[in-house]
């Protein structure tokens, strides 16, 4: 059921502090609806306040693994985003009690407090049989939402990329300070889509302007190839590496290994993700489940990306070099 996105509105954004939440509350802000960030650390939200009204924008705390703490952070609401995910497992944050049975949570407490709208993030790729544990438990993750509340709209983005990605960034800085560009999958394809295009989307899911129970597959206008979005990277950043091609088989070992690292550079979950392609399917083209059917026009990389690589060139923004 879509609900008027104004200052009478109350909705409830799990995750609102992260990469994605800062640009979804910044766009609801902006609607004049009041916006409750439900976080595990209020105390690190509060960057977000800023963005919107005196007031209107506040923190509660809530973790996923804790149903009281998220049936307390959806009272009085009329509709709900869940953000949460994680790219790595630490301890008892694991995929699947975040992204999987934490998703359902959320969502069947979004239902039992008489919310009206739910949108909840996935990802392309999201399969059940997947080798990737991130895959298999977002896809666990949109059946527990799908059972819990029937109208509720999932949104699958692509990689996203906005000035404060773990994408452009992550790869930007590597090239900085490596003679060398280690290449494991060059040939998988990406279709790397804009975070403030999927804030976009889910306002689109919470006023009516998405189906209700349909799954929209969200990517930006072209496709590329790893070692074409690697190619960019150098260009922007004037920092052209030779490659190093890594086996997939040898990149398992290495994330095998790697993953016992707090912030681990690799692991074999993230390997086995690159195996696959992260692009929209033709199937979501075809039944207008993207986000042109949304009424969002993508915006493509090489219009938003460059502008924030600029601190990575050798001479930063003073760099001559036009992009």
């Amino acid at each position: 059921m879509a609900i008027a996105l104004n200052s009478s509105t109350l909705v409830t954004v799990f995750g609102g502090s992260g990469f994605v939440g800062r640009y979804v509350v910044q766009a609801l802000a902006k609607t004049g609806c009041r916006v409750r960030v439900a976080v595990r650390r209020p105390d690190l939200a509060l960057f977000l306040q800023p963005l919107g009204g005196l007031g209107q924008i506040h923190a509660v705390q809530a973790n996923l693994r804790y149903e009281n703490s998220i049936r307390h952070a959806v009272e009085g609401t009329d509709a709900v985003v869940n953000l949460v995910a994680i790219l790595q497992q630490s301890g008892k944050q694991t995929f699947r009690a975040i992204q999987g049975v934490g998703a359902g949570l959320v969502a069947r407490a979004a239902r039992e407090a008489g919310a009206k709208s739910f949108v909840h993030i996935s990802a392309i790729g999201a399969n059940r049989l997947s080798p990737s544990a991130y895959a298999r438990t977002k896809a666990e993750g949109e059946d527990l939402v799908r059972r819990a509340f029937p109208a509720a709209v999932i949104l699958r983005p692509s990689i996203m990329f906005g000035t404060e990605d773990q994408f452009f960034n992550r790869f930007a800085a590597m090239a900085r300070i490596s003679p060398i560009m280690p290449l494991i999958g060059g040939k998988t394809r990406f279709q790397p889509v804009f975070v403030g295009d999927v804030a976009q989307a889910v306002l689109a899911g919470l006023d009516g302007h998405a189906r209700p129970a349909v799954t929209y597959e969200l990517g930006g206008p072209r496709v590329y190839t790893f070692r074409e979005i690697l190619d960019l990277v150098g260009d922007w950043t004037e920092h052209r590496r030779p490659y190093f091609p890594i086996p997939f088989w040898l990149a398992k070992i290495q994330g095998f290994f790697l993953q016992i690292l707090p912030n681990a550079p690799l692991t074999l979950d993230q390997v086995r993700l690159l195996q696959s392609d992260n692009v929209v399917s033709k199937e979501a083209e075809n039944e207008a489940r993207t986000l042109s059917a949304l009424g969002i026009t993508p915006r493509a990389v090489e219009g938003i990306v460059p502008s924030y690589l600029t601190r990575f060139r050798p001479k930063g923004e003073f760099s001559l070099r036009s992009v």
